[in-house]
């Protein structure tokens, strides 16, 4: 899937995400935060300017998220999301009160919303994990221009063909028809099984 189908399972099938941001100690804080719109350039979402989370948000320019849907865990999807953030401004605010009525009953007056500004996650990196498929499922994308970074184990030629990571494996997501074996990655957990029972070291982790 492309990052916009990503946006869209956030926003309107998620909507409300854990938001990761940095203080001036350099600790992670972490604040539960509506995703409220989305298209081709980003995710969308308000904040008020008297909050410390704008404050983290304009002094550091960088979130992360994670955002769970399911009923348990074993029907859940997880999208992570991490990345750059700028302030887009009040021109935006009807278009998210527009999508959002129920922010009309927290700030129901023009007043109330002087203090809202919108800001966009516009660049960086993107993860779904799938625990409802059998295997699982993920994939990694990006969003902004910013490049997919390869992450996971890899088999290096140094493979032996010997099976002992098919053995350890409990995604079976190890494929031996050919050598050196290949991990399928869209359905690894990467728990490191392989890299450890490995006799010949040809498994690495990126």
């Amino acid at each position: 899937m492309e990052a916009v189908e990503y946006f869209r399972i956030l926003v309107e099938e998620i909507h409300t995400a854990v938001v990761a941001t940095v203080d001036d100690e350099g600790l992670p804080v972490t604040a539960a935060i509506d995703m409220m719109d989305f298209d081709g350039d980003g995710v969308y979402f308000l904040t008020a300017k008297g909050k410390r989370f704008y404050e983290r948000l304009t002094g550091r320019g960088y979130m992360a998220l994670t955002a769970v849907k399911g009923a348990d865990t074993m029907t859940s999807a997880a999208i992570s999301l991490r990345g750059r953030v700028k302030e887009v401004g009040q021109s935006f605010l009807p278009r998210l009160f527009r999508k959002n009525p129920y922010m009309a009953e927290i700030y129901p007056t023009e007043e109330s919303r002087a203090a809202l500004t919108v800001f966009a996650l516009y660049e960086g990196q993107g993860e779904w994990f799938d625990l409802s498929k059998k295997p699982i499922e993920r994939a990694a994308f990006s969003f902004g221009g910013e490049a997919v970074r390869e992450a996971g184990y890899f088999i290096t030629d140094a493979c032996i063909g010997c099976g002992s990571c098919g053995e350890v494996c409990p995604q079976s997501c190890i494929d031996f028809t050919g050598t050196p074996a290949r991990i399928e990655e869209e359905h690894c957990l990467r728990c490191g099984n392989c890299m450890s029972v490995c006799p010949a070291g040809a498994v690495e982790k990126r």
